[in-house]
């Protein structure tokens, strides 16, 4: 698998406390031109969440993108999406493989060197690992394992490397040449809460640029990296 540098995480609860709609936010990405997608909703319903994969699929279908969903092993067959993402938690991934198939994309977060070995030689597609870099919010978050722990998960496997935890467009760049394929993020591509469709949009379109790579500033309204930490490593 050939990871784009970007990989987008449309968190539910995120969305919620930023008054936007996830559908709203997946016409942005999509206008955007962002093609890896991962859907979350932790406290979500079964429901709940198959109506928003059915959202994303109708909203991305004429792309190329690649739609992930986050844990909810006994959905993916219904959610049509091409793979799924599970943390330490979530049960082993020979058994998510079995579950989901040979052919479907399999992500699996790892948080530190041995997580990483045991990782590398699994049927994972590819590996996340974080945090990358602390944040003021840190609920049960792994510790921090910083751009040395991204180098040594980059000697540790040969799988395509996502990095995740607090990273931002100032901090993208360094990640990525650290050794990371693609460095995700989820509060870095949405706006402060009230924005409208149009905000939205545009605010897509210049964060979506966050892994052409090139450090830039982080401009106002660029969030602040707590939120990406305290949802992404609930998946641990």
């Amino acid at each position: 698998m050939t990871l784009p540098k970007l990989y987008a995480i449309l968190d539910a609860e995120t969305c919620s406390r930023r008054s936007l709609q996830a559908q709203h936010v997946a016409d942005a990405w999509r206008d955007a031109g962002i093609h890896l997608i991962q859907y979350r909703n932790k406290p979500g319903t079964d429901a709940e969440v198959l109506a928003a994969a059915a959202m994303l699929k109708r909203t991305f279908q004429a792309t190329d993108a690649t739609l992930i969903l986050n844990d909810r092993i006994h959905l993916f067959a219904q959610t049509g999406f091409q793979g799924i993402h599970i943390g330490q938690t979530d049960g082993a991934v020979q058994q998510a493989r079995a579950s989901i198939g040979p052919d479907a994309v399999l992500g699996i977060s790892t948080h530190n060197s041995k997580q990483l070995v045991n990782a590398n030689t699994s049927d994972a597609t590819y590996v996340a690992i974080g945090p990358v870099f602390a944040t003021g919010t840190k609920l049960d978050a792994a510790p921090v394992v910083g751009l040395e722990g991204v180098r040594t998960a980059r000697a540790l496997t040969s799988k395509p490397l996502i990095a995740i935890g607090g990273i931002t467009r100032g901090n993208a760049a360094e990640v990525l040449a650290a050794g990371a394929d693609s460095v995700a993020v989820i509060s870095g591509l949405l706006p402060p809460a009230g924005a409208n469709c149009g905000q939205l949009r545009e605010f897509a379109e210049r964060s979506g640029g966050t892994c052409s790579c090139a450090a830039t500033e982080q401009p106002t309204g660029f969030s602040t990296p707590q939120d990406d930490e305290a949802v992404l490593l609930r998946s641990k």
